[in-house]
């Protein structure tokens, strides 16, 4: 599993907009989203996690690694949406 911290993916649309990415890099990946604490994780089939941030860059976003998810519970994000920008 890949996991990427993306702070700038405030929602639905990007969502989105990523998920599309990643699937044109890799259309058999499996994405899961977590808008809430902006985590996007990638069970990937052919893509590397290069290949897969360099996506989500190309998107618009700007994806960190992040490591395997915590126990912890759900963390509320903040700030506006990019549609407003």
């Amino acid at each position: 599993m890949i996991a990427f911290e993306v702070n700038d993916m405030t929602c639905g649309h990007c969502v989105s907009a990523i998920t599309q990415a990643v699937k044109r890099a890799d259309p058999a990946a499996k994405v899961s989203v977590d808008l809430a604490t902006r985590r996007v994780e990638i069970h990937a089939s052919a893509a590397d996690g290069a290949a897969l941030q360099a996506a989500i860059q190309g998107a618009g976003y700007s994806p960190r690694s992040a490591p395997p998810a915590s126990r912890a519970g759900p963390q509320r994000a903040s700030g506006g949406c990019c549609c407003s920008r």
